[in-house]
């Protein structure tokens, strides 16, 4: 039954050239292969952390130490994990100067305030063992300074089933770029990261589409409520189109079946289910 599903963003978050291309088919594929190695003994929820982590330590990917640079010079972070049996998400907002967003996300798992932002995000992490960590890559910088903007729709994430069926979503993002100082990503709200004993998806994209189009628990919910995988998420992506809503979603239902589905067809995903691998990049 163990599966796993994780994306990279979309080709606009970064160089779409054949090289570029090529390196993120092969980083994805290790991606995959460790994490799947990783799930054999562990819980779904420790492995999409897992996975998602080393993703954020991957510069080819927009979160972690591949984060893009905010209007302000500054680099902020968000992140969430959402256990689907315990149905408990927690998250950090704009969070700075960690090296692995996701890891605080799992640490506030504990906590009855499971989801903080700002330097308060920031100032927890380093009061519990988080050591200051830059995450800032010379491309970026590069990026910044030259005024590349791109079309800001990146971000990370795993859904996994494992051996017992349980599900679990992780979601991480360095934010679109050159944003307003204080902009709220999809990542750690119920939008672009849900699960629970039904499904699990994470999401990517334009994160103030993904918001208005409820997009993660939208397709939860219609799964819970006797949904086929493919009806939920065509529901939601023809709803989508009201706000010409550009996302990209992945998803894992409880008898194990892998989704996947973008507004604009240049999502970088990977999924492997032990014997097949399924890469776009």
């Amino acid at each position: 039954m163990s599966k796993l599903i994780i994306h990279g963003g979309f080709f606009s978050e970064s160089n779409t050239d054949e090289s570029t291309k090529k390196l993120k088919q092969e980083s994805l594929r290790i991606i995959l292969d460790k994490s799947f190695e990783y799930l054999k003994t562990h819980s779904a929820y420790e492995t999409v952390i897992y996975a998602v982590s080393l993703l954020e330590d991957d510069p080819l990917y927009n979160a972690g130490i591949g984060s893009q640079i905010q209007s302000d010079g500054e680099i902020r972070m968000s992140a969430a994990v959402m256990d689907g049996e315990t149905q408990l998400m927690s998250g950090v907002i704009n969070i700075q100067h960690v090296k692995n967003p996701i890891k605080v996300a799992e640490f506030l798992n504990a906590y009855d305030d499971r989801i903080l932002g700002g330097p308060c995000a920031t100032e927890f992490a380093r009061n519990n063992g988080f050591e200051f960590f830059s995450v800032e890559t010379e491309q970026r910088r590069k990026e910044f300074e030259e005024k590349l903007r791109s079309t800001g729709s990146g971000t990370v994430g795993c859904v996994a089933i494992d051996a017992e069926g349980k599900l679990a979503a992780a979601t991480s993002t360095g934010g679109k770029g050159f944003e307003i100082p204080g902009r709220i990503s999809d990542s750690a709200t119920i939008a672009g990261n849900y699960a629970n004993q039904f499904c699990a998806v994470s999401c990517t994209g334009v994160g103030e589409d993904i918001v208005s189009g409820a997009v993660a628990a939208k397709i939860v919910t219609r799964l819970t409520d006797g949904f086929s995988m493919d009806k939920a998420f065509e529901k939601t992506f023809e709803e989508l189109k009201i706000v010409d809503g550009f996302a990209g979603a992945i998803a894992i239902d409880k008898d194990g079946n892998i989704f996947h589905l973008d507004s604009h067809p240049t999502m970088v995903f990977g999924a492997f289910d032990g014997k097949n691998y399924e890469i776009f990049s």
